[in-house]
């Protein structure tokens, strides 16, 4: 699984474009994807978690949540992207 988060800037959004972004609203990472704005709705970040194949690697990653982000059909450019592999993170656990 990963977890990638997209920075970009809104361009020119109308009023259909408005309401796709507020409806897409929220701080989860899904695989459709969520959307964080500033109030003017000019910047944003987008957060898109991707299941991961055996093969799988960062740029396959980027793909998907790229397209995830596509599907939503909003102009944008994409600033920074930001891609973490959930399969590199150890949890450690307390010992008892």
């Amino acid at each position: 699984m990963f977890r990638v988060v997209i920075s970009g800037a809104f361009e020119e959004l109308d009023d259909a474009g408005r309401a796709a972004v507020l409806a897409a609203g929220g701080a989860a990472f899904t695989e459709a994807g969520t959307f964080t704005h500033d109030g003017t709705l000019r910047s944003f970040t987008f957060r898109c978690q991707v299941p991961a194949g055996p093969q799988d690697g960062e740029r396959e990653a980027t793909e998907r949540a790229l397209a995830a982000l596509g599907a939503h059909r909003v102009p944008h450019r994409v600033l920074r992207v930001a891609v973490t592999d959930l399969r590199d993170i150890k949890i450690r656990r307390k010992r008892r």
